[in-house]
């Protein structure tokens, strides 16, 4: 069994240990005691070296904890552990302030988290709800923010499933459980490393939102975090603005006035492709002479083209009575095949038979199909 020191002292950044056992030639070393988190809980392992050697995994294995090394650890005997800190403390905020911020949208909206997850650049609480509104996102983060400022004390005790009340979260299991509290806010049942009060959390952050299935996901950074992402959001806010010779506040209104402007450029693009297809649709049909059937045949072959381009001709073409038109594009290599209704051919079919013996293939309406050999 190894003692899980992470469990009394998170701030515990130096141990000494016994080595109980090896596998894997040295690489997986099994001690009596630790202060290494394995992955668990949603929150990510501790990294850091193990009698000199790097540790790259921790994982639980119930009674015992493993600590995978880079390389081979010599033989057993007492061993010395460093825990890399900076990135410990990082997981302290960010678990310590998933508990605060499941807490308040508790509080506030009644909304429960259902599960979380601790990633490396982001940290994401999916809530049981199929909503939530922007002005309740501001709210819980506000209230969460003011909360850190109090710096509430945190605090962890070991309880009896059978009496420990008031947990946010009913136990799932019997026995001893390790309760987190946040002080007058919240008890949870949780074995992940915290820190002592909610001052050391930092900034709380939430990113983003989204519907994910059933649940509503929060996206959010807590601490050094938080501050290293509101840095990076100034940064480009105020490239942003030099580009467009204007102050950060005045983008929103900038760029809202030239979507609109390119959404109208776009629309009298179109309008001018449209039209120039209708004449050069006229000149091939005029130029292209009626078959015994009354059925003009048009090919247009092109080294480049753009495929709405090609669609926007052959729809033209073929608004004229008795109308086929090929068109052949080189780059990207394509195959496009249009009839007009009264010429009762189905251009998908005819298109796919032509290809297939080729190892082409292609798929459309009667009227318009493209394809690729």
């Amino acid at each position: 069994m190894t003692e899980r020191l992470y469990y009394t002292d998170a701030y515990l950044a130096q141990f000494d240990a016994t080595v109980l056992a090896r596998a894997d030639e040295g690489r997986r070393i099994y001690l009596d005691r630790t202060a290494f988190y394995p992955a668990s809980g949603g929150q990510p392992f501790d990294t850091g070296r193990l009698g000199g050697i790097a540790v790259v995994d921790v994982a639980d294995e119930g009674e015992r904890i493993a600590h995978l090394l880079a390389s081979p650890l010599g033989a057993a005997g007492r061993v010395h552990g460093q825990i890399d800190w900076a990135r410990r403390f990082d997981h302290m905020q960010q678990h310590t302030g998933q508990h605060l911020l499941s807490a308040v949208l508790a509080e506030l909206f009644g909304l429960a988290t259902v599960s979380v997850h601790f990633g490396r650049d982001g940290s994401t609480l999916d809530l049981d709800a199929g909503a939530i509104s922007p002005a309740q996102v501001a709210d819980g983060e506000a209230r969460a923010n003011a909360l850190v400022w109090e710096n509430r004390p945190v605090t962890v005790s070991f309880e009896d499933a059978g009496g420990a009340g008031g947990l946010r979260k009913a136990p799932d299991r019997s026995g001893e459980l390790r309760i987190v509290t946040i002080r007058d806010l919240d008890r949870s049942a949780c074995g992940g490393t915290h820190v002592r009060a909610t001052g050391e959390i930092g900034a709380i952050l939430i990113r983003r939102v989204e519907r994910v299935r059933k649940s509503v996901r929060l996206e959010f950074l807590c601490g050094g975090r938080a501050v290293r992402r509101a840095s990076a959001d100034h940064e480009l806010l105020t490239r942003l603005g030099t580009l467009q010779s204007a102050a950060p506040d005045d983008l929103p209104s900038i760029l809202e006035t030239q979507r609109a402007e390119l959404k109208a450029a776009a629309s009298a693009r179109r309008e001018l492709e449209e039209r120039v297809a209708a004449y050069r649709a006229r000149e091939l049909y005029q130029a292209a002479a009626p078959d015994a059937a009354g059925v003009r045949r048009a090919v247009v072959r092109e080294a480049t083209g753009a495929p709405d381009a090609l669609r926007a001709l052959a729809q033209a073409f073929t608004a004229l009575p008795k109308a086929v038109l090929l068109a052949a594009v080189g780059a990207p290599p394509s195959v496009l095949l249009a009839a007009s209704a009264d010429t009762s051919m189905d251009a998908a079919a005819v298109l796919r038979a032509a290809l297939a013996p080729a190892g082409g293939r292609g798929g459309g309406s009667a009227r318009l199909a493209q394809g690729t050999v």
